[in-house]
């Protein structure tokens, strides 16, 4: 029988424990397990190479998106180190343009040290994909909405234009969530996660994952992940675990009230950026950005977003800092630029908290 989203969200991969009948499943708190005899094991021998609570895990994720194969890791940095873990000296990927600024350092800074070339473009233009793409192109590397300037990219006309090419598409999902969006279902090959966001979606944990279809590619990718290692430990996955259960519901909360401060925003910013879904909303602000921040009380300064908890960013400083200046203003990362996260607060308090820093700071000027 096939099952709807927040059934699979609650079952998929999380059958009652057979020893015991619990009705979660449980943080099997071990390094290694016996073997039968030598070559001969229950299904784990070593925590590295396969887990029961991490399985639970991989099994759900992948079937959020509509996939067969998951793979869970410590970060989401680690599940994107594994995914260009594939690519060989001269192989060459196109990558969105204003994307986290982990993924540019990780591109810019390590892997192309190795051989690897990267062209930066904007993917929400269809003929500058195309005309990116050499013949050592490998990958087609997709955020959408991008970070944090929250630009659309069509993923069909993108993987399209791959698979033409014999290009694999990947998307990194972590904003819109498979809730508001199943990259797979689009035609992407494989989809990257930040569990860490709203996976969890109570900033209490670490971690990263990577859906395919690709029987193939998973086991490249799986391999790996057991010869590098970053995987998530057992709690870490009982918790993101615990985060999936009420997942569209608090996506499905934190759009609604998005959208209510976008109508505040709306007049009193000079520039905010909006795809028209999600719980994640930009903001240009004229004058101290710093004392903007300063003035908010209610919102918290910090690092990540998808939280139960309003979480807001001063990308230049955070989450862009390791981007070189010039690129980051090249793309449009001002130093003037708030990204919100929207949590599951009273909406009107959250409203209340951005009036008083906007007005009292004096920060921000009407359109």
């Amino acid at each position: 029988m096939s099952y709807r989203f927040d059934t699979l969200a609650i079952h998929a991969g999380q059958a009652n424990d057979e020893a015991t009948g619990a009705v979660t499943v449980p943080i099997y708190q071990t390094s290694t397990f016996e073997q039968l005899e030598p070559g001969v094991s229950r299904g784990y021998d070593y925590s590295r190479t396969a887990h029961p609570t991490r399985r639970a895990l991989e099994e759900n994720l992948a079937a959020l998106e509509g996939a067969r194969f998951g793979l869970a890791f410590s970060s989401g940095m680690a599940a994107i180190h594994n995914v260009l873990s594939t690519l060989r000296v001269g192989d060459h990927v196109v990558t969105t343009q204003d994307l986290y600024g982990g993924a540019w350092r990780i591109f810019v800074k390590y892997f192309a040290k190795f051989g690897i070339d990267f062209t930066f473009v904007d993917t929400s233009d269809l003929a500058a994909v195309e005309k990116a793409i050499r013949p050592s192109t490998r990958l087609l590397w997709l955020e959408t909405p991008s970070n944090p300037l929250l630009k659309v990219t069509d993923i069909a006309a993108c993987a399209a234009i791959a698979r033409r090419h014999g290009i694999r598409t990947v998307v990194d999902n972590t904003f819109a969530t498979p809730v508001l969006q199943q990259p797979i279902a689009l035609g992407a090959d494989v989809v990257v996660h930040s569990t860490t966001k709203y996976i969890n979606g109570h900033s209490d944990c670490l971690g990263g994952c990577v859906i395919t279809n690709d029987e193939l590619f998973y086991n490249e990718l799986k391999f790996f992940q057991n010869a590098i290692g970053a995987v998530p430990g057992p709690q870490d996955c009982f918790l993101i675990l615990r985060g999936i259960k009420t997942l569209s519901l608090r996506v499905e909360r934190q759009c609604a009230s998005a959208r209510r401060i976008v109508d505040f925003l709306q007049e009193r910013v000079s520039r905010l950026y909006y795809p028209g879904f999600g719980a994640i909303v930009s903001f240009e602000v004229e004058g101290d950005a710093v004392e903007f921040a300063r003035s908010l009380e209610l919102w918290t300064l910090a690092e990540s977003l998808g939280s139960v908890k309003s979480l807001f960013c001063h990308p230049a400083t955070m989450t862009h800092a390791s981007m070189d200046p010039d690129v980051r203003k090249s793309v449009g990362i001002g130093d003037g630029l708030i990204r919100l996260s929207v949590g599951l607060e009273d909406v009107r308090d959250l409203i209340e908290d951005l009036e008083q820093a906007l007005v009292g700071g004096r920060v921000a000027c009407a359109r």
